[in-house]
């Protein structure tokens, strides 16, 4: 595949090192500050790859949007904190017939504990004995505080859930990610943690979307691309 990579710290350094080794081509390699430089249009940039992988930030996601659309490339959208530009974003993907697959994050692994926490809560709603907390800790450098994940892991737990579910957040350090669901009550608690030790698995599933987004038309979560993936494996 050719790709354009659009945000170059730390994951999309990752995306590109992970990308090399797989045989992939790096076509046009984005950054920030070249986001502000004179020239051409990320649109005419963008021409000719078979997909985009965007780790920028959550202010510039309309703008890589509307440039893929407007370049027909497909494009990964890995950048969280952008969701209330969400609508915006759905009408210029429609608009284009364009391609579009986001997650609040790429981790196979943290894809799994969705629905491992989803069916546990399940459960504990049945008993009405626990309260439902979330625990988050990311590096000093991510911005946005909850993060999509423990948002995204809110949502499905709300669908169980009618108390509140609270969120802590932790910036600090290097820490890669950490998640932990809890059931409190005055018997006992029950605790589910996802620990990232490395981005390598958020890059990973940031090129197993890539190739799966190409030839499809549309908005998807990348929780759907897994449901397919299970789905196929049955």
């Amino acid at each position: 595949m050719k790709l354009a990579l659009i945000g170059y710290g730390a994951m999309g350094q990752l995306v590109e090192s992970l990308a090399r080794t797989a045989g992939d081509e790096i076509g046009l390699i984005q950054t920030s500050r070249d986001a502000l430089k004179a020239g051409s249009p990320l649109e005419t940039l963008l021409s000719g790859h078979d997909a985009a992988i965007d780790f920028s930030v959550g202010s510039a996601v309309l703008r890589n949007v509307e440039a893929c659309a407007l370049a027909s490339v497909p494009l990964v959208e890995g950048t969280t904190g952008w969701q209330e530009n969400e609508p915006a974003v759905r009408r210029v993907i429609a608009e284009h017939n364009a391609s579009l697959v986001y997650g609040a994050n790429f981790s196979i692994g943290v894809n799994v504990f969705y629905r491992i926490v989803s069916h546990s809560t399940g459960l504990i709603a049945r008993l009405d004995q626990y309260q439902a907390f979330i625990e988050e800790e990311h590096h000093s450098r991510k911005r946005d505080a909850p993060s999509g994940t423990a948002l995204k892991l809110k949502d499905l737990m709300g669908k169980h859930l009618e108390n509140e579910i609270p969120i802590a957040s932790v910036r600090a350090g290097h820490i890669p990610g950490t998640h932990r669901v809890g059931f409190d009550s005055a018997a006992d608690q029950i605790t589910l943690t996802h620990m990232a030790r490395s981005r390598e698995g958020f890059a990973a599933g940031a090129l197993m979307a890539a190739r799966w987004i190409v030839g499809r038309k549309g908005v998807f979560e990348f929780s759907e691309m897994i449901d397919e993936i299970l789905r196929s494996d049955e």
